[in-house]
């Protein structure tokens, strides 16, 4: 008996449109790139759960304008190899990680005069 060997022949579109393609691959590629990046430098921080709990302990408030301010000089400073620093308020001090972004823990003014401030690397005086 004889056998009919049926071979599959792959479909290869033409280049032309492969190469569209890929052009238009590119250009969604870079639209994401800059997404990306436009929604890294609106970056803002997060407060702790205790650093919320002290906040709302000592009655500290800070306003919007006052909470942007405080975003840009932390990153900045992140930008400089701060990692932990100190941001020295009117009313307040708070200490940040930079690095993950956070306000860890907050004082009121009076009293951050009474304390000794360790495992900081930079100051922020606003």
């Amino acid at each position: 008996m004889n056998r009919v060997n049926l071979q599959h022949i792959p479909y290869h579109p033409p280049l032309q449109s492969s190469a569209a393609n890929l052009k238009t691959n590119t250009n969604t590629s870079k639209q994401s790139f800059v997404e990306h990046l436009n929604q890294a430098s609106i970056e803002e921080l997060k407060i702790s759960k205790h650093a919320s709990e002290r906040i709302n302990e000592r009655n500290i408030a800070i306003s919007a304008s006052e909470w942007q301010e405080i975003t840009e000089k932390v990153f900045e400073a992140r930008d400089k190899g701060v990692n932990q620093p100190l941001v020295l308020m009117e009313q307040a001090a708070l200490i940040v990680s930079a690095k993950n972004g956070t306000v860890i823990t907050a004082l009121d003014r009076s009293e951050a005069r009474q304390q000794l401030f360790t495992n900081i690397d930079g100051t922020i005086v606003l």
